[in-house]
Parts: C-alpha cells; sequence; structure tokens
C-alpha cells in the first residue's frame, strides 16, 4: 500500500492563504495540518497530490514524490490535506471511502479499483471512488475556508497540548514572572526565557513555549497559546486566549484568537482578533482589524470575488503571505487581503484587497510589477536568514498571471472613482 496527501479543488476556497503553499502546510494548533495527518499514518510509502503550479516547490520542500502516478500501480490510502486531524484514527478494516458530510476524509482502495478507476485525473478519480466504494460517515474537522482554522485553534491547541504531554518549566523563567491557574498547564522549552512581571494564565487552557522564545515584561499570556521557536512577545503585549504563533514571529498590542503562520511581524499596538496571518507579513504600528459587526449579525467574507457567508459573529482578517501594512491601518470586518499587498491607512478600509495590489490613499494601484515585488521578498526574507528558492519565486510569478485581471480590474474602477 501506499499513501497519497491530497489537495482537491477546494484549495481555491483557502486563497489567499494557499496561493503559495499547499492546503496541508496550512497551521492549525501547535503544527500545520500535513504533521498533524503524518503523525498518525502508518509505516507506508507516502507521497502528495497538488496542483501544477507548486509542484516543483512541494518537491523541494519535503523531498517526496509528488503527482507520481507510478503510486497507482498499488493499493492506496488517499488522505484529504484539508482533515484537521486532532481526534480519530484511520481504520484499516476494509476498502472504503470515510466522510464527512460532502468531504472525503480518507479512503482505502484496493489496486484493482485504483486501477479501474483512475485514468490520469485525479479529480475525476475521487468522485468515481465516492461513487464506486462503499461510502462511511466518520465525523472528522475537515478545513473547508480560512476561518475554520481559526475557529478550531483553540481546541486545537488543547489537544496537542494533551497529545504531547510536555508540561514543566526547562527553560529560564523568572522569580518575578507568575502563573495564574494550573501549573501543570505549562510548558517552557529549554532555552526560552521569560522576563520579570510576565503573567502566564492558564486558567482556560494550557500555555506552551518553544526553545529561543522572548517574552518581554509586563506581557500577558493567556491561554490556550502557542508561541512557536525563536518568536518574541513585546513588553506589554496582551495575547488573549487562542492564539498560535507559529517560528520567528514579533508580536505586540493586544491578540485574540488569532493564527500567526511563520516569519511575521505585530511589533506595535493595535488589535487583531479571528484572524490569520501569513508568512513575512509585517503589520504597521497601530494596524487593527475590527472582528465583530456592530449589528452583531454573521461576518460575511469575500473569497474568489464573491461574498460568504462564514456563520460566525466574530471574523477578523485573512493576510497573505509577504503583504505590508502601513501605520494606523484599520481593517474592517472580514476583510481579506491577497499575498504581496502594500495597504496603506485611508480610514475604514474596503474588505478585499487582490494579490499584489498598492492601496494608496483610498485607491487601488497595480502597484510596481512582479520583479519589485520579489526583489522586497528576498530582502525581507534575508533579514531572517531565509533564502527565496527559485521554486518559490517561480509560484510567486505563476500567482502573479494568475490574479492579473482581477487587480486591473479594482486598479480600473478605482480610478473612475
Amino acid at each position: 500500500m501506499k499513501i497519497i496527501i491530497y489537495e482537491d479543488e477546494k484549495w481555491s476556497n483557502l486563497t489567499p492563504l494557499s496561493y503559495l503553499k499547499s492546503v496541508f502546510e496550512l497551521r492549525c494548533g501547535f503544527s500545520s495540518l500535513f504533521e498533524k495527518i503524518n503523525s498518525i499514518l502508518p509505516d507506508y510509502q507516502k507521497g502528495f497530490w497538488v496542483r501544477d503550479y507548486i509542484k516543483k516547490l512541494i518537491e523541494k520542500k519535503f523531498s517526496l514524490p509528488v503527482n507520481n502516478t507510478s503510486f497507482f500501480e498499488d493499493d492506496l490510502l488517499l488522505v484529504n490535506g484539508r482533515w484537521l486531524a486532532i481526534e480519530g484514527e484511520i481504520k484499516e478494516d476494509e476498502e472504503k471511502v470515510a466522510v464527512s458530510g460532502q468531504d472525503i476524509v480518507y479512503a482505502i482502495v484496493k489496486k484493482e479499483n485504483v486501477n479501474k478507476l483512475f485514468d490520469g485525473n485525479f479529480e475525476e478519480f475521487l468522485k468515481r471512488i465516492k461513487e464506486n466504494i462503499k461510502n462511511i460517515e466518520e465525523k472528522r474537522l475537515v478545513i473547508n475556508y480560512p476561518w475554520d482554522l481559526m475557529h478550531h485553534n483553540p481546541e486545537a491547541i488543547k489537544k496537542d497540548f494533551e497529545k504531547l504531554n510536555r508540561r514543566g518549566i526547562k527553560g529560564n523563567f523568572s522569580d518575578k514572572a507568575s502563573i495564574v491557574g494550573n501549573e501543570n498547564d505549562v510548558y517552557i522549552e529549554e532555552g526560552a526565557k521569560i522576563h520579570p512581571f510576565v503573567v502566564l494564565d492558564t486558567s482556560k487552557g494550557p500555555v506552551y513555549i518553544e526553545k529561543e522564545v522572548e517574552i518581554f515584561p509586563f506581557a500577558r499570556i493567556e491561554g490556550p497559546c502557542y508561541i512557536g521557536e525563536d518568536t518574541q512577545i513585546m513588553p506589554g503585549a496582551n495575547i488573549r486566549e487562542g492564539n498560535s504563533f507559529g517560528p520567528v514571529c514579533r508580536v505586540g498590542g493586544e491578540v485574540e484568537e488569532s493564527i500567526f503562520h511563520s516569519y511575521s511581524n505585530k511589533y506595535h499596538d493595535g488589535f487583531i482578533g479571528h484572524s490569520y496571518i501569513g508568512e513575512f507579513v509585517n503589520l504597521g504600528g497601530l494596524t487593527t482589524n475590527s472582528d465583530l459587526k456592530n449589528d452583531y449579525s454573521n461576518v460575511t467574507v469575500y473569497l474568489n470575488g464573491k461574498p460568504v457567508d462564514t456563520g460566525l459573529l466574530k471574523v477578523g482578517s485573512f493576510i497573505g503571505d509577504h503583504t505590508k501594512t502601513s501605520i494606523g491601518t484599520l481593517f474592517n470586518t472580514g476583510t481579506v487581503a491577497g499575498i504581496m499587498c502594500n495597504i496603506t491607512a485611508a480610514g475604514i478600509l474596503p474588505k478585499y484587497f487582490p494579490s499584489f495590489c498598492w492601496f494608496i490613499n483610498g485607491k487601488y494601484m497595480k502597484g510596481l510589477g512582479i520583479e519589485k515585488a520579489i526583489e522586497t521578498a528576498k530582502i525581507v526574507m534575508g533579514r531572517r536568514d531565509r533564502e527565496l528558492l527559485p521554486e518559490e519565486e517561480e509560484v510567486i510569478r505563476k500567482v502573479y498571471e494568475m490574479t492579473s485581471e482581477e487587480r486591473r480590474e479594482y486598479a480600473r474602477k478605482s480610478r473612475k472613482t
């Protein structure tokens, strides 16, 4: 048997977060969806199936086969890369398609049916196995939209903490810092440094702090919370419940129930709530988002140009990789900002920004072009000892092409107003 962790056509519902990465690289709780899935997989050869334009990049990142049709010469275990695998297991008891609602969670397909149902088109293969092999309902969490990651993050933090079962203080914890709540719900890895007058509050959930984290004086961290390796929490920060900060982030001000993917900065005051912040994002001082409408109705978010009712009362912002905001930027409730945008303050802003656009003086602009965007990305990444891979650059250029018409249309409409 071979294992394929795949993304399906719903990857586009997770844009802009998924433009430069696979859906299974998105984070929730302590880790990525892939890391959670991988922790429960049986010990068979594994590979991936992803959209064509990120194939080379995923091969480079994971050093595993990608879109390799030789896998279809064997029994298959297919696993949906959007599965948030914080509970449940894969039962290899029979040939079946495990579904949760309309989504395949995983499928076990015998070689004979693989040969019969796969003709080279992976999306059609998924439809055929669902139609021809026994479906078993298994209630699992499958990520369909960006706000699902944010919504399930507090639960995922708690589940990950229980699964790892690491507790205690191994790092440098000042005798003038304090823990409110159950001290057994704290883990501080060796190499982390907690300054005086820091408060860790576990009343609502655990606090997990990785190595090389530094938390400066007068910060308050409320669980459930995960703080990834080499992240810094600035002096006086108010880190409320339900946050996950990936590696090498810089976080200040007030943050609530949000995910910072990695390598992103919010050094200064301002509020970010119920949001997902991508990689290498820089939020200027006092950048703030609304996460609650004044009439307390459900928040609507624009995805792929269409409004979608989230069904949630609190939804903040979804900000794509490499986007930057100016000081004083005020994001509306349920804002989506694409990748590599440059957004400046202009009162309460619109709810949607196409990738690579600039928003200056209340107007959409096409920006300075792809070469300048890539040049800036290389400078920013270099400051954190990261190199822009050729495969990453190729993907960025492809997304620039994919989003060009939308960007031009928004700029045209702005010129008319």
